[in-house]
């Protein structure tokens, strides 16, 4: 259980933390001092993200828990590999859900550095999942994990999702 709750630490640092550090620094405001109605339609549109973001990062923690008996943190790695749900169109739904939030609070808040934060966000992770995590994941999973990851994008979800039949 102390594993659960401790793999809460990740998401809550990149999502709550860090963007808050930098509204302290850079300045808290809501939206881009636009005129109404836009203001609002901006501001609207970040929130959005944030709650479809917030609403798959947490499908995707239970998923990791319930059907992948792990977490997301590394330290507790999934001891199945996922293949349903969010992870039948995208490879990295998480980390999708959490560039989504990020985006979204970039947005909302009229914030460059949170946009800034974003893109270092994606680069780290890009970098991380192409040179650590796929290759572990293929010595852990061996072909099943080929597969799947010849047929589900690392990014960009696939508009149907994949049914588990190599292509």
């Amino acid at each position: 259980m102390a594993s659960h709750i401790k793999s809460f630490i990740l998401p809550f640092t990149v999502l709550l933390v860090i963007p808050g550090a930098i509204l302290w620094i850079t300045g808290f405001r809501i939206g881009w001092g636009l005129s109404m109605p836009w203001e609002a339609v901006v501001v609207l549109a970040g929130a959005v993200l944030m709650g479809n973001g917030l609403y798959y990062l947490a499908m995707c923690i239970w998923i990791f828990m319930k059907i992948g008996q792990g977490t997301l943190a590394p330290w507790s790695a999934t001891k199945k590999l996922v293949i349903i749900g969010p992870y039948r169109q995208v490879r990295n739904p998480m980390i999708s859900s959490v560039l989504a939030v990020l985006l979204g609070e970039s947005i909302a808040f009229g914030s460059l550095g949170i946009f800034i934060w974003f893109l270092l966000f994606f680069g780290i992770n890009h970098v991380y999942f192409v040179f650590s995590e796929e290759p572990g994941l293929e010595k852990r999973f061996g072909e099943d994990y080929k597969i799947y990851k010849k047929n589900v994008p690392r990014w960009i979800p696939r508009l149907r999702s994949w049914d588990g039949v190599d292509r």
